[in-house]
């Protein structure tokens, strides 16, 4: 980061649309240092009453009214940079669309579905900047609604990161209308070890410290400080005991614990069968608690990219080094696209971001497919990217890229485009965007070292481009000619004029 702190007295604010809670930091930057302001957290319980993969309309009710109380607070602050992320309940629903839509009128900005594997360096972003700097290697867990985190990193280094399919939500269903029986914890002790058996041994032996950051653990936390179990943090020795106490309740509702929270009740024994067998499986004896999560990481990673340390970019550098892209060709390609963009970006209403910022890795990454095979390269560059872990990047971003990778070349996948669950501007957008890039590596890869005449391109509406070239120029490029009246006839399959003139 940056010593000269160009983002001093800044406003951040982060939103964490979770399975079980949505949280709120709002924070101010000082010296690089983000020092948190106001902090708000509700139990909304998103993920609850799923049923085929469907969010039900009282969930969602419950969260948009909770995101038009944050946005009330939001209003507050003028000149304030807000990200909002959302994990696993809209990641995994099918109609997550009918809430996104709402939810980002309400909050006035784009929310980002981020995957398991992101939402994982987030949490290890905000735990380590919460912990004192040191060299020891940390496991960091976080017991979400929906999925659980484990993370190994060092220092503000993530270097093994998982997001498993169990939360303290979702474990609800092992206990049927609220009842808690000892059978029912066995049920859902035994699913969640063997959740974590599948990615046990990359982690034994790998790891000097536990940290715990989530509700879950913190109010383990504070039951197990209250009965004088421990003084920080929580012990291994001391689950068992605590089981034996929730046993004694009968039911979800009457779980009363000195220190726990009225809105914990309900997950909390989900939540310790969760926890018991994480510290059985992975052999925890002791877990310290940190007050740094997903929301705190957001920020740092909001920070980070304003102040040039985006790790979308180290992504894509690792994308080009694994692949042996030709760097200086993808250069070449990368300048060529962005000086047509440059003259369409007013005319098409296209954005600096992500607009411009995707078309920079597209044309960087357009060739990672000739790793794989010369047939069909730009399949086999689209399912790369696709499938690969991208740090950084959210799923709609990552779906974007591959996009892009994909309709680089040949027919455009009218298929996969009508499938993105996106916004109808954003989708206009990225389809402009893929044309961009197609008449750049047409006009490049035809004749790579000739420099082509001054040419000029003008927008026609958001769905039209005039390219015109020097009169009579095209009539002595017969090949030039006949590829851009083909791309014309391409392009129109897809409802997208391309006029060619010269």
């Amino acid at each position: 980061m940056k010593n000269n702190y160009t983002n001093n007295g800044a406003l951040f604010a982060a939103i964490d649309i979770g399975s079980n809670s949505f949280h709120m930091i709002i924070a101010r930057c000082h010296q690089g240092e983000l020092r948190p302001i106001e902090r708000i957290g509700e139990k909304v319980q998103l993920a609850a009453g799923m049923e085929a993969g469907q969010l039900s309309p009282d969930a969602m009710a419950r969260g948009l009214a909770c995101l038009r109380r944050l946005r009330q607070r939001l209003d507050a602050w003028p000149q304030l940079s807000l990200r909002a992320v959302a994990t696993n309940a809209v990641r995994a629903a099918k109609n997550a669309r009918e809430f996104i839509e709402p939810a980002e009128a309400i909050l006035g900005c784009a929310i980002e579905t981020i995957a398991g594997r992101e939402e994982a360096r987030l949490v290890y972003l905000g735990v380590a900047h919460s912990l004192a700097d040191d060299a020891d290697k940390r496991l960091v867990i976080d017991i979400g609604g929906g999925s659980t985190e484990i993370i190994v990193g060092e220092r503000f280094q993530p270097q093994l990161t998982e997001s498993l399919h169990m939360g303290c939500v979702s474990y609800l269903q092992y206990f049927p209308q609220g009842q808690i029986t000892r059978e029912g914890f066995q049920e859902a002790y035994n699913a969640a070890y063997r959740e974590v058996l599948n990615v046990r041994g990359q982690y034994l032996g790998r790891w000097q410290k536990c940290i715990g950051a989530s509700g879950t653990l913190l109010a383990i936390e504070q039951v197990l400080i209250k009965y004088e179990f421990s003084k920080s943090g929580i012990d291994h020795e001391n689950l068992v005991p605590l089981l034996e106490m929730l046993l004694t309740f009968e039911h979800l509702d009457a779980v009363s614990f000195q220190g726990l929270k009225e809105d914990r009740r309900q997950v909390f024994a989900s939540g310790l069968a969760i926890t018991m067998a994480l510290f059985d499986a992975l052999n925890i004896e002791r877990m310290s608690l940190s007050d740094g999560a997903l929301r705190e990481g957001v920020l740092y990673d909001q920070l980070g990219r304003l102040e040039h340390v985006d790790v979308r970019e180290h992504s894509v550098q690792a994308l080009e080094r694994r692949y042996d892209v030709d760097t200086s060709r993808a250069k070449a390609i990368e300048e060529f696209a962005l000086s047509i963009f440059d003259k369409v970006s007013e005319g098409w209403a296209l954005q600096a971001h992500p607009d411009r910022r995707l078309l920079v890795w597209a044309a960087r990454l357009h060739e990672i497919g000739l790793a794989v095979s010369h047939s069909h390269f730009h399949k086999h560059g689209e399912y790369l990217i696709r499938h690969a872990d991208l740090a950084g990047f959210s799923r709609g971003e990552q779906e974007g890229l591959a996009l892009l990778v994909r309709a680089h070349r040949r027919k455009f996948p009218a298929n996969i485009y009508a499938k993105l669950d996106w916004p109808a501007d954003s989708k206009r957008r990225l389809r402009c965007v893929a044309v961009i890039l197609r008449l750049t590596i047409l006009l490049k890869h035809l004749d790579p070292v000739e420099v082509l005449p001054q040419f000029e391109v003008t927008p026609v509406g958001g769905d039209g481009l005039l390219l015109a070239f020097p009169e009579g120029w095209l009539a002595d490029k017969p090949l030039t000619a006949a590829e851009l009246a083909q791309e014309s006839d391409s392009l129109a399959a897809i409802g997208f004029g391309l006029r060619v003139l010269g």
